[in-house]
């Protein structure tokens, strides 16, 4: 279960950093402010994912 929740963050991560690197990279949308929103949610995933690996790591170590 943890392996699948592991994914599934990591799966967030992803969508979460290409928002951010759309609205930094298409001068049309304007909205250069949501960049920090956006990577700001990508990392705080991405910080969960690493919780999750680390708790499944020890997890398995016993």
């Amino acid at each position: 279960m943890k392996n699948d929740e592991l994914w599934l963050t990591l799966a967030i991560v992803t969508v979460w950093a290409g928002l951010a690197a759309v609205y930094a990279f298409v001068p049309s949308l304007g909205m250069p402010g949501y960049v920090r929103v956006w990577g700001g949610g990508a990392i705080v995933f991405l910080v969960l994912a690493g919780m999750l690996f680390a708790v499944g790591r020890k997890a398995r170590r016993g």
